[in-house]
């Protein structure tokens, strides 16, 4: 007896549900057959000859509708009170205990198993959808940029807590997105008239095709990565902790000191992932992309990759956070139309980066013969990736890669200037961000490039900071382009404003003013000073065209770096074109990545200038070079299919002796006054009528 009593015991603890049923089910069945039983024993009028099996069946009848009491009492006058009794309790105890026991647990089951869906207990069923671990300030962006992508898309999104606030945001998200690209769409259809403009706007009116799931749960648990079908996600997203947060400033310090030295969370969750993609049961071909923001971190999760990696089964790619947004930064202080390249670029919308296998490792084959095959898609390189050849090339979609064409030589030149060479980068950074010695490293391998040997200096760099991060950077004496920096904070107007117009008076050529937002703040003050700075420098730019109606506002370029996309309306209304949404680049980059792994070598050659010990220009990045200064004569106008290959001509072809060869690629062209186009769709439809005061935007050696 005792035993039994434990075995219910433990029963009862772990599966009360299951035991509630048992019991009530037991008493249902018991009090049928005791009920039947007195039935049949009473044989009384109407009852005599009943047998048990016929007691039984209309006790049933009795409990579940009253009125079929009237099979065993036909005439209740005539009836025996004993038998009247009888049946009457049995109507009212089999109502409590069959009816009322059964409805009450099934309602609340129902109501359990409801409560369960929508905190995400039950197992998901899926596959061929994208899975993201955790959440930060990039992730409603990886979510955003799967709209674009081709077909439906399933989204599960794990996280520890917060469940229903991922879920306003990503649907505020999408929302604003839908609404701007029909509001996109509704502008375009103008141009028609009637039925037609009807026509056009619902044929192109933009659609959500992505179902998010957002789940409440341990990131690190095993069963619960497998109730959310991980072993069948097309791709896996793991992201970091974010800071800001809290409004706790003690507990703020902690978090950051910690996330300096490294994120052990990143690691323990990749070490989860890839236990459970690397198995014969799992997909292949599924990718992991992992954020990291420090050396700790992604050194381990290199070892992982090592250990853990099995090629065609899950490939992991680690995505150093820090590293890129110092690297973009920099390129944008240089060459700030980049920006507005690469916010398409990186993108699932417009020209995009698609790779696919090659059948040769000779760029200079792949390039010619794709040139005289391809009008919708623009070849760019040839990288080796873990053994494999793949050939990467620019399109609206992967499938223009199929549309072959022959494309006939119109004859088409053009006159490169052979002595070419980039005019001095003058650069203002106002203020700091985590991402700053990322940001210097990037301007230190761009001077290594285009380092002439002359001593003289490519770049020239002044720095406006407060005095802790000033003498944290030691007044940035590693970096010799840097040839001022001065202490003030936001609060200082006068030296700031008085500084920045001297830098720019004693400068020939165009000044870059790069406003960094503080990402190691609290969260109500994310991009407080940025605002705040590019106030003063839009006051600037103010006094200068008051005081000389016909000063060129073009000679400054302002680069305003924001964390919080809500701010971008605030930044815009400044009329500045180079508005960074820093996190959006790493969101995009991630989004590419979980579909195309194939793109990683070669975002990492674009954003990589060579060093200074480079033999040769090994790596190829994109330029933006002024028409006046890059060509001997400004091209006549043209088709986009014309200059991109009477510049590939004049740069690598045939009659260019090996030695002076620049591999170069046209992709597109930025007019005075901020206007860009990239050349996506049918190149010999795009005309093009450059003047001297406009900007190439080339993907080249140097």
């Amino acid at each position: 007896m005792f035993k039994l009593r434990e075995k219910f015991s433990v029963l009862l603890s772990k599966r009360p549900g299951r035991v509630v049923i048992l019991v009530i089910l037991l008493l249902n069945v018991a009090f049928i057959f005791i009920s039947a039983a007195v039935i049949k024993a009473l044989s009384l009028t109407g009852t005599e000859d009943m047998g048990f099996w016929r007691a039984v069946y209309y006790t049933v009848t009795m409990i579940l509708d009253a009125g079929c009491i009237d099979y065993v009492v036909s005439d209740i006058g005539s009836a025996g009170v004993a038998l009247v009794i009888v049946c009457l309790a049995v109507i009212v105890l089999g109502m409590i205990l069959f009816t009322g026991a059964v409805i009450g647990y099934l309602t609340n089951y129902i109501s359990s198993y409801i409560e369960n869906a929508n905190t995400g207990s039950h197992r998901l069923i899926l596959s061929g959808h994208t899975v993201i671990l955790n959440w930060n300030s990039r992730a409603s962006e990886i979510v955003n940029d799967l709209l674009y992508t081709d077909g439906k898309q399933t989204v599960v999104v794990l996280v520890p807590n917060g469940k229903d606030a991922v879920e306003r945001e990503i649907a505020e998200r999408i929302a604003d997105t839908v609404a701007k690209e029909r509001a996109e769409t509704r502008e375009k259809a103008r141009e028609f008239k009637g039925f037609a403009r009807w026509a056009y706007g619902v044929r192109h009116r933009f659609k959500s095709c992505i179902t998010v799931l957002v789940r409440e749960g341990d990131t690190f648990s095993t069963m619960q990565l497998h109730d959310i079908s991980l072993e069948h996600a097309k791709s896996i997203i793991i992201l970091g902790n974010d800071i800001n947060n809290t409004l706790c400033k003690y507990e703020y310090n902690n978090r950051a000191a910690d996330l300096e030295k490294g994120n052990p969370q990143s690691v323990k969750s990749l070490v989860q992932v890839a236990d459970i993609t690397s198995k014969e049961t799992s997909d292949d071909d599924q990718k992991i992309v992992v954020e990291t923001e420090d050396e700790w971190t992604l050194e381990l999760i290199n070892k992982i990759i090592a250990q853990k990696q099995v090629d065609g089964k899950c490939n992991i790619i680690p995505i150093g956070v820090n590293k890129i947004l110092g690297r973009l930064l920099s390129q944008f202080s240089l060459m700030p139309e980049l920006n507005l390249a690469y916010k398409e670029l990186f993108s699932n919308k417009g020209a995009t980066f698609y790779s696919k296998p090659s059948d040769t490792t000779d760029e200079r084959e792949f390039t010619r013969k794709y040139l005289d095959t391809h009008l919708h898609s623009i070849p760019l390189s040839v990288l080796r990736d873990r053994d494999k050849t793949y050939a990467y090339y620019s399109a609206e979609s992967q499938k223009d890669d199929a549309r072959l064409t022959d494309v006939a030589d119109t004859g088409y030149t053009v006159k490169i200037n052979k002595n070419y060479w980039l005019e001095q980068k003058n650069v203002v950074i106002l203020g700091h961000n985590s991402k700053i010695k990322d940001i210097m490293d990037g301007f230190d391998s761009f001077r290594d490039e285009w380092n002439d040997g002359s001593g003289k200096e490519i770049m020239n760099i002044m720095v406006i900071d407060d005095k802790a991060h000033l003498e944290k950077m030691d007044h940035y004496k590693a970096y010799p382009y840097v040839s001022k920096t001065v202490e003030a904070d936001i609060f200082d107007r006068e030296v700031v404003c008085d500084t920045i117009e001297r830098f720019i008076d004693a400068n020939e050529t165009d000044t870059s003013v790069l406003i960094l937002s503080d990402d190691a703040v609290l969260n109500d003050e994310i991009d407080s000073a940025a605002i705040a700075n590019l106030i003063y420098v839009s006051d600037i730019i103010l006094k200068k065209k008051a005081a000389d109606p016909d000063f060129d506002d073009g000679r400054i370029d302002v680069i305003v770096e924001i964390i919080n996309p809500k701010h971008y309306d605030i930044v815009k209304s400044y009329s500045v074109n180079n508005v960074v949404i820093s996190n959006r680049y790493i969101s995009k980059m991630i989004t590419q990545l979980g579909d195309k792994d194939t793109l990683y070598n070669f975002y990492n050659d674009i954003l990589t200038y060579d060093g200074e010990n480079a033999a040769a220009y090994e790596s190829k990045e994109i330029y933006v070079k002024k028409v006046s200064r890059y060509f001997d004569e400004v091209p006549a106008p043209c088709t986009a299919a014309e200059l991109i290959r009477a510049v590939y001509d004049a740069t690598s072809g045939d009659a260019v002796p090996p030695e002076e060869r620049d591999h170069t690629i046209v992709l597109g062209y930025v007019k005075k006054g901020g206007g860009m186009t990239l050349f996506s769709g049918n190149q010999s439809k795009i005309p093009v009528a450059l003047t001297e005061h406009d900007k190439l935007i080339v993907y080249s050696d140097h």
